[in-house]
């Protein structure tokens, strides 16, 4: 005769189950934890190596950021392959005329061996694809032409040569072309705008500009003056505008990009004007592969 097993026997050894999955489970969540946070770890490591040599690289006072995009970052390591590295530092003093340059390097298809990273050896540091940045913000730039409350904007081009309503670009059309750009012109417009008192009342002073790179400098050349009052605009006397307009004008000479790029391009951002360099098969050092 045959008996079919007590109900309650059967209850626990299905809980007995159910603990050991659980145990499982939690014994894999924690296991992958540790293998995350290792992994961070070694990251923060190479890290912090590149920081230190981007610092004597580039002469700056303080350790830059350094980023290194990707997961997981040991496989990265490996394989010494490394799909795309960020390093920026800002409040950069250069030549006693701007105080607050931020530089940025955009690092894609880095050949980095494990041994070199580790030893912290960046010199045999091979990078595929380099972007480098300079940003000028509008407080180095009022600081220069003598106007402190200086703010920047973009323009279209062919807006501040013409003044026409329908050459007209917004900001926000001009900002989302800006960054769907990969590659900057050698020109751009920028509005340039100060507020000032005249005839005891406020007057914001705009100036419309085109903004060239010439060699390692960047030049303002102003083209055309508005006086704004109340979101409303007014037609300046021309010997007014003989006056103040020059005072736009200024030729700013940011420095090398990092890992000496040669520059190639400008742009505008709102505050900022942006100095852009690309190059191929680069080393840690700056000097170009064969």
């Amino acid at each position: 005769m045959s008996y079919a097993p007590r109900y309650d026997v059967v209850a626990s050894r299905k809980q007995k189950s159910r603990r050991r999955g659980t145990k499982f489970i939690i014994f894999l969540v924690v296991l992958a934890g540790l293998l995350v946070g290792a992994d961070f770890a070694a990251a923060a490591f190479a890290e912090h190596t590149i920081s230190q040599q981007a610092r004597e690289k580039f002469q700056l006072q303080d350790d830059p950021a350094v980023h290194i995009r990707g997961f997981p970052f040991t496989t990265q390591a490996l394989g010494g392959e490394y799909e795309h590295i960020t390093v920026a530092a800002e409040g950069i003093n250069v030549q006693d005329t701007l105080h607050e340059l931020e530089l940025m390097a955009e690092l894609r298809n880095v050949t980095a061996p494990l041994s070199d990273v580790v030893d912290g050896n960046t010199s045999a540091i091979v990078i595929g694809d380099l972007e480098g940045i300079a940003k000028i913000r509008q407080a180095d730039i009022g600081r220069l032409i003598k106007l402190p409350s200086l703010s920047i904007e973009p323009a279209a081009e062919d807006y501040v040569r013409t003044g026409d309503a329908e050459d007209f670009v917004s900001v926000e059309d001009l900002e989302k072309q800006r960054e769907a750009s990969n590659t900057y012109d050698s020109t751009a417009g920028v509005r340039l705008a100060a507020t000032t008192r005249i005839a005891g009342r406020e007057i914001e002073i705009v100036a419309f500009a085109i903004i060239e790179l010439t060699e390692s400098a960047v030049r303002i050349d102003p083209q055309r003056l508005e006086f704004g009052q109340e979101e409303e605009t007014t037609v300046v006397p021309d010997q007014v505008r003989k006056t103040l307009l020059p005072q736009f004008g200024t030729t700013i000479e940011p420095g090398s990009l990092p890992f000496n790029v040669r520059p190639s391009g400008v742009a505008v951002e709102h505050g900022k004007l942006i100095v852009q360099g690309k190059a191929q098969n680069v080393t840690f050092a700056g000097s170009a592969q064969d």
